[in-house]
């Protein structure tokens, strides 16, 4: 007969045994675990060192191809636009270096930058709207009209236009230097606008701005952009909207300008002239405008070509 003492000695006997079991098992466990782990850790260090390497070496061919083209891109544009004018109208979101850079660029070309004017927000602004208006109309000089579109972009380009261009059959300024510093000080007082020094109508026009607009507006605030441009286009001899990286999404102004089939056929736009050559890109198709020609050109999906010359 088994005693109790035995039938608990039995017990513990099994538990003890149990228990070893789990601990001998998680043991070897634990450690083919660990040496599996420890390879994944060895493997992947690995292929971090390499991408990184990778990474290097694609950024050193990038700063260099930068480079050649910072110093072959004056070059390329050379007389392009001799003795020809360039208004520069930059919209809110354009540093001053990239102002720099784009005039720098026109100059290379022989080409001089007459007028140098950039917008501020509040031209695309929702509860400005009603004031830019009045401030536009009030504005508009004597025999000047306004296009029959209301929209911000279209109503300010209207006014810009006769402003700063010259009227593209005679040659000549379409309103009096008086007319002119009048309604751009307008501008100005309204906080819509400011000019850099005096500006002088020219046959040409660069639109700047920044890359893919953000916020619930962000359509609105590119339209704006892309329509005055189109507007300006229509006033002279042509113009080019020239945008950063990410101009060229559907929240962007070259993109909102690409996008509208009649637009596309008259206004050049340029995706990527924060660089080397999407200035001299900008530059060679303000040359195409006077010749009666429109492109699109950058690095994006929508673009014909990386500059004028190399469409695909």
């Amino acid at each position: 007969m088994i005693s109790m003492r035995h039938h608990l000695v039995s017990l513990a006997a099994v538990f003890l045994a149990l228990a070893v079991g789990i601990v001998l098992g998680s043991t070897s466990l634990s450690d083919r675990l660990l040496s599996h782990v420890g390879s994944e850790r060895d493997s992947l260090s690995h292929q971090v060192g390499e991408l990184s390497a990778e990474r290097t070496a694609l950024q050193a061919r990038l700063d260099g191809a930068l480079r050649f083209s910072a110093a072959t891109a004056p070059m390329a544009v050379r007389g392009q636009l001799a003795d020809r004018g360039v208004v520069l109208v930059s919209s809110w979101d354009v540093p001053q270096q990239e102002r720099d850079g784009a005039r720098r660029m026109i100059e290379a070309a022989g080409g001089r930058v007459t007028g140098d004017m950039q917008l501020t927000e509040a031209v695309a602004a929702p509860d400005r709207a009603d004031q830019l208006s009045r401030v536009v109309t009030r504005l508009l000089p004597a025999g000047v009209q306004l296009p029959t579109a209301t929209d911000l972009g279209t109503l300010t380009g209207g006014l810009l236009g006769p402003l700063t261009m010259l009227d593209q059959a005679t040659g000549q300024p379409q309103v009096s230097p008086e007319e002119r510093s009048a309604a751009l000080g307008g501008l100005s007082e309204g906080g819509f606008a400011t000019a850099s020094g005096e500006v002088q109508p020219a046959p040409l026009a660069l639109v700047l701005t920044g890359g893919a607009e953000r916020g619930d507006d962000a359509g609105s605030r590119a339209s704006v952009v892309a329509r005055l441009a189109t507007q300006l286009d229509r006033s002279g001899s042509g113009a080019v909207l020239a945008g950063r990286s990410g101009s060229a999404a559907g929240a962007g102004a070259v993109g909102v300008a690409r996008a509208d089939s009649s637009t596309a056929a008259a206004l050049s736009t340029v995706d990527d002239v924060e660089t080397p050559q999407g200035r001299a890109a900008a530059v060679l198709a303000l040359r195409e405008q006077l010749d009666h020609r429109a492109g699109h050109y950058g690095v994006a999906g929508t673009a014909q070509g990386v500059v004028p010359g190399a469409r695909d």
